[in-house]
């Protein structure tokens, strides 16, 4: 593996640091800046994003359960958001360097063990699973509609989705979005789904989680987007492709 540096992001280095989520840009972009604002906040609350020194997606990050925007809960937890190795620096061993690297952090800090969120068949925005495993992951806890929890136990605990999370129904029937600010490709995929629903007249209702009390407290598996329709959840999955949000209207 190549000598490269890896740099946590501070308060102190926030607004000049690369993001590594889209490099595609060297204007200033909407979802990155959102995604800054909202991570200079997490920050003090223990959130640790770690990143290579490289402008392509290259990074970890995570934060204690107790303070991560997920409807999962337990004590003295870490919870994984993304593990993320893209481009020309796939197979050089950086993703193994990351997840060690949380692991190691999570001794050191008395953690009882890490988890993350997966799914029975692997889905897109979610840390692979199979890569996971190898490190001693382990299915903890599952939703009936095909997710589930995966954790890395030191002290043989576990934590669990909330009762609310396992319902993945709501009452609305409308297409119904519930999102954070904590992906730069949120904003992306919420204007895509907006003038996609405006030029077809599709009823919609775009929910902004703007507090850890509303995101422990969602009606379904939530890693920063969830897309309910006709009352039922469907994905995780950010909508950036309207074929895909059209195939999932005509059911």
């Amino acid at each position: 593996m190549e000598s490269t540096k890896f740099i946590n992001l501070t308060e102190d280095n926030i607004a000049t640091e690369h993001l590594s989520c889209i490099v595609r840009t060297t204007k200033l972009h909407p979802g990155v800046e959102a995604k800054r604002a909202w991570l200079k906040d997490r920050l003090k609350e223990g959130h640790v994003f770690r990143k290579l020194d490289v402008k392509e997606p290259v990074f970890i990050e995570y934060a204690p359960l107790e303070n991560a925007w997920v409807p999962i809960v337990g004590d003295n937890y870490l919870y994984i958001y993304c593990l993320w190795v893209s481009g020309t620096c796939k197979g050089k061993g950086y993703g193994r360097e990351l997840l060690n690297y949380s692991i190691e952090d999570a001794r050191a800090k008395g953690k009882s063990e890490l988890c993350l969120l997966s799914s029975v068949k692997q889905k897109h925005w979610l840390t692979d699973q199979a890569f996971a495993k190898k490190f001693g992951f382990t299915k903890v806890d599952e939703t009936a509609y095909g997710y589930e929890l995966l954790a890395l136990s030191f002290d043989k605990t576990v934590p669990q989705f909330t009762a609310e999370a396992k319902k993945g129904r709501i009452e609305s029937p409308e297409l119904t979005i519930y999102f954070d600010e904590q992906c730069p490709f949120i904003n992306q995929s919420i204007e895509t789904v907006k003038q996609y629903c405006l030029d077809h007249c599709v009823k919609y209702n775009f929910i902004k989680v703007e507090t850890l009390k509303d995101a422990k407290a969602l009606p379904c598996v939530f890693n920063n987007f969830a897309l309910f329709y006709k009352g039922c959840f469907e994905t995780v999955n950010l909508l950036l492709d309207t074929k895909v949000l059209e195939r999932l209207l005509k059911k």
